[in-house]
């Protein structure tokens, strides 16, 4: 949800940097700026009509949207205790975000952004087992999901790498905590339509929703850590450094 935050660390560093050309989807900061921090949030936010939509040529895919392959829950325990399973799930919205704030990297602290994302949407398919409160709740269908008003932190700390000559950003380590003030949770064709299980799986799922989000956000901020994390390496080890954050001496001879 979300995959979209860590290419923050495009903008968050700082060294010996080159002139290069200039892709459509980089907004260029210069080296000195007293207000490069406004600068490196509008280049991120330049970004989200490339990340819609996909950069073909660096094959950066979209992230409209985002996939992750499992997630699995369990509520109770016990020999029949209910476990859920979703898969093939695809998550809309994330590129619809804004940075609220960035604080850059130093030597003993990492970079960190708060980014608001409006809404979420989560379509995935939907296995269960065991037995929900009295009932045996042993299925299959769809789920879907909505998480509002969310607030995704975003910690990370990068090195800077030299290839043929240039330097290149990379991601080492990112974690992504994440806050979301609502949220609505539904299944639907629930084995053979079983409207009694559907009826029985979705109230369970409004009356515990928080509940259930908390059970899912472990894994889910795990997974989306790795996945944003690869989405900015991705780009980031095609893009050098200098593309994105021009030297004083660079801007002295242009």
């Amino acid at each position: 949800m979300w995959s979209i935050y860590v290419l923050l660390a495009l903008w968050i560093s700082a060294g010996e940097i080159y002139g290069s050309d200039i892709p459509p989807y980089i907004k260029q900061c210069q080296e000195g700026d007293p207000e490069v921090i406004k600068c490196f949030i509008q280049a991120i936010h330049h970004l989200r009509p490339y990340l819609e939509k996909g950069i073909k040529e660096i094959e950066l895919p979209s992230v409209e949207p985002f996939k992750m392959d499992e997630l699995t829950l369990s509520f109770t325990t016990g020999p029949n205790g209910y476990k859920v399973s979703l898969k093939n799930i695809d998550v809309f919205g994330a590129s619809r975000f804004r940075v609220e704030t960035l604080r850059l990297a130093t030597e003993k602290r990492p970079f960190e952004a708060k980014i608001r994302i409006p809404q979420l949407t989560i379509d995935s398919t939907y296995e269960s087992s065991g037995v929900l409160i009295i009932l045996p709740a042993s299925g299959n269908g769809t789920f879907n999901g909505r998480l509002e008003d969310i607030l995704a932190t975003v910690r990370g700390t990068t090195s800077v790498m030299t290839i043929e000559n240039s330097k290149y950003l990379h991601v080492d380590s990112l974690k992504v905590d994440l806050d979301v003030k609502d949220l609505g949770l539904e299944v639907k064709n629930i084995y053979r339509n079983n409207l009694i299980l559907t009826q029985a799986i979705n109230l369970f799922l409004r009356q515990n929703g928080k509940e259930v989000f908390n059970v899912m956000l472990p894994q889910l901020k795990t997974k989306l850590s790795k996945l944003f994390m690869d989405i900015a390496n991705s780009l980031l080890s095609h893009v050098p450094i200098a593309t994105f954050y021009v030297p004083k001496l660079a801007q002295s001879v242009s």
